[in-house]
């Protein structure tokens, strides 16, 4: 960014062109913005791993029956024994599950269960590829069985009863979240800013940031096939309001020091925007580009994630970069009152707390990094507690879901495994063989007739156990192992069961694949950016010691304070993209803060006047980051809090210790050699034993 262009978009003229130019980018993409769930891609497929067996066996599964169906598992039981007026119940509702509306296969059953106290009735929905109608036709379904019941207890199991009620949970997410952070923004800003008009501002242009967000997206997904599902969608909002808020509160702060320094405000906006954009444009470029190595992943869901996000916090940078210092230059000074920046007057941030804390840590940098990278290191301990070998579907929820009583009382009567069985498909000329593999395995209590289709064939089993199981799991393995070594089967086996441990390996290997691909990515930028390579290589061992204290404290809480049973298995994925990404941007701005001041003062000083300069926006920045995701504490679901907590901790850990604390000790005790090769690693540091930051020293290295 040149002086010539921020001179332009903050001018008299520009300001208003600038105006102009982002109210019609934000009525047209409020427009668009409306209509970004009717691209949304919640189909099974969307979500699997793309290459693996059993998402090949759920396209194929296609050509034998709908792929669509959700089945309702429906339990009549009699303690003592059904009579048969209940028998007469079940044959009641499945004939009249036949001419169901949605009804998308073979009603099956009545079925009495071996110890003679239950029924079974199978019945597949369809849900019209839209999880929102889930719980409506589940309300059907109930209002269907439990007419005439009488005294007869009746559950409702199965995929439609577990969709109903993750629905439910994602109801008015998007909504939900939103509100909550714009609330937790508005406080935060308040509480920074100390001005009863000044907060309006930054949060109305990062809310035309969102709405144009997400209006790009829509236009993305509706013509350049980029996959959008609810998790991306919902967390797109969060993150690009986060994000914009903290690009606006370095820019304020930046703004705020020229506007003492110059007296016209269209000359302080221009000195601002050129000294804080390139940290600005290098923190956004740290998150899209970290975001983009999602694409990498063999999660669907993972993978088409990444885009999304990239460009919402793309679309987010331009709009507090552009529309943001324009808004700010139109208001002038007085948006800052009660305490307005008059022209020559003093700066607070040498007599402040980060000042203090600098001078603090001076005299003895090397004791203070030591002790702090042992205590983090101490933390990362709680890793051991860390369980992320996945969650079961009612593991998957905060609190017990309405399903799980269901699924007790079928497991009770029935193998637990109904309505949700293995499938295979083989070729026809071997399905025997293949179902005989299938019949003899101990976890599969039966097997239905082949259906064959030109020379494939497809066979249904139905599982003996809780098919997000463990032993599911290894059950999954077995049977993979026995009928693919039947010659020319080429069988593939799909089915619930086979999707989690498919996707707990997917996860598995991304995260290997992915979060160093993220750590080079963020390498190389730090690297262009400090024009260096001793303090690249150090904030990234900053980050990845950050990274894992907060991995080990979220294992402690999560199991000793919440109670959790573990975590998804792409939770290591998602937190060290999150955390990494965001939170490399306080590094960005302290360390570039630094440099600049480096250049005129030295090293040790230049570090003491960066963390004086920049430690409370830093903090706000950090605040207001962490605030946004703890909302996801409040979701009903595991994956969602656990991310918030995560998140939220490790911002904060990396706010308010690992920037302040440990980064600054390390440039105190490294001195000039942490900008090497370049040529600040030959000017010599001045006597740091000199008074704190004054208003001399913050002006700023020369242009």
């Amino acid at each position: 960014m040149t002086r010539s262009l921020t001179g332009r978009l903050t001018g008299r003229l520009g300001k208003w062109l600038v105006l102009v130019v982002w109210l019609v980018l934000a009525a047209i993409g409020g427009s668009f913005a409306g209509q970004l769930t009717d691209v949304e891609e919640n189909d099974t497929v969307e979500w699997l791993p793309g290459n693996a067996e059993s998402t090949a066996a759920f396209k194929e599964q296609g050509t034998f029956a709908s792929t669509e169906a959700v089945p309702a598992v429906i339990v009549y039981v009699r303690d003592g024994g059904v009579t048969e007026a209940d028998m007469a119940k079940a044959a009641a509702d499945a004939e009249a599950f036949r001419t169901f509306e949605n009804l998308d296969g073979e009603v099956l059953g009545p079925i009495p269960s071996e110890d003679g106290e239950a029924i079974q009735l199978i019945v597949p929905v369809d849900i019209e590829d839209d999880w929102e109608l889930a719980p409506d036709l589940l309300d059907e379904v109930r209002e269907r069985v439990t007419s005439d019941a009488g005294d007869l207890q009746v559950e409702i199991a199965g995929p439609l009863a577990m969709v109903a009620d993750q629905a439910e949970s994602f109801g008015d997410l998007d909504s939900s979240l939103l509100l909550a952070a714009v609330s937790v923004v508005i406080v935060i800003l308040l509480l920074t800013y100390r001005s009863p008009i000044l907060w309006i501002l930054p949060l109305i242009c990062a809310g035309v940031a969102v709405t144009c967000a997400q209006g790009v997206v829509y236009l993305l997904a509706r013509y350049a096939d980029l996959t959008v599902n609810a998790q991306s969608a919902s967390i797109l909002a969060v993150l690009v309001l986060a994000a914009s808020i903290d690009y606006a509160l370095l820019l304020v702060a930046r703004y705020r020091e020229e506007l003492r320094r110059h007296e016209d405000r269209h000359e302080a906006m221009d000195f601002a925007l050129h000294r804080a954009g390139p940290a600005v444009m290098a923190s956004a470029g740290t998150v899209v580009l970290g975001m983009l190595c999602l694409i990498v992943a063999e999660m669907n869901s993972t993978a088409g994630m990444g885009p999304v996000l990239a460009v919402g916090v793309a679309v987010g940078m331009s709009a507090m970069l552009t529309l943001f210092p324009a808004v700010l230059v139109i208001f002038g000074r007085w948006v800052f009152w009660p305490k307005r920046p008059h022209f020559g007057s003093d700066e607070p941030t040498t007599r402040g707390l980060w000042a203090k804390m600098g001078n603090a840590i001076r005299p003895r940098p090397r004791m203070v990094w030591v002790t702090t990278t042992v205590i983090l290191g101490a933390m990362t301990l709680g890793i051991t507690q860390l369980n992320a070998n996945g969650l079961s579907l009612e593991e998957g929820f905060t609190s017990e879901p309405d399903f799980a009583q269901a699924e007790r009382v079928l497991a009770e009567h029935f193998d637990v495994g109904a309505g949700d069985p293995v499938t295979v498909i083989a070729n026809a000329d071997q399905i025997d063989a293949v179902s005989a593999a299938l019949r003899d395995h101990p976890a599969i209590g039966s097997v239905t007739e082949p259906r064959v289709v030109d020379d494939r064939a497809y066979i249904e089993g139905t599982l003996t156990l809780q098919p997000y199981s463990d032993e599911a799991g290894d059950a999954i393995d077995e049977i993979r192992s026995s009928v693919h070594g039947i010659d020319g089967s080429d069988a593939v086996v799909g089915g619930s069961a086979a999707i989690n441990v498919d996707m707990q390996e997917a996860s598995a290997r991304d995260n290997l694949v992915v979060i160093p691909l993220v750590l080079v990515v963020v390498l190389l930028i730090l690297i262009a950016l400090l024009r260096s390579l001793v303090a690249p290589l150090v904030l990234i061992g900053t980050v990845i010691l950050s990274f894992g204290a907060a991995l080990g404290v979220s294992g402690f809480v999560f199991e000793n304070v919440f109670g959790f049973a573990g975590t998804d298995s792409s939770f290591p994925l998602f937190a060290f993209v999150f955390l990494v990404a965001l939170g490399i941007d306080y590094n960005i701005f302290l360390m570039t803060r630094v440099r600049e001041e480096a250049a005129s003062v030295g090293t040790r000083r230049g570090a003491l006047i960066g963390l004086a300069a920049t430690g409370g926006v830093i903090t706000s920045a950090g605040l207001v980051l962490a605030g946004t995701f703890s909302v996801f504490l409040t979701m009903p679901l595991v994956f969602l809090a656990e991310i918030g907590f995560v998140v939220a901790f490790g911002v904060l850990l990396d706010t308010l210790i690992v920037r302040a604390v440990l980064v600054t000790a390390l440039n105190l005790d490294i001195g000039r050699f942490m900008w090497w090769p370049s040529r600040l690693a030959k000017v010599p540091d001045v006597d740091e034993a000199g008074p704190p930051p004054t208003e001399r020293t913050l002006t700023g290295a020369p242009s």
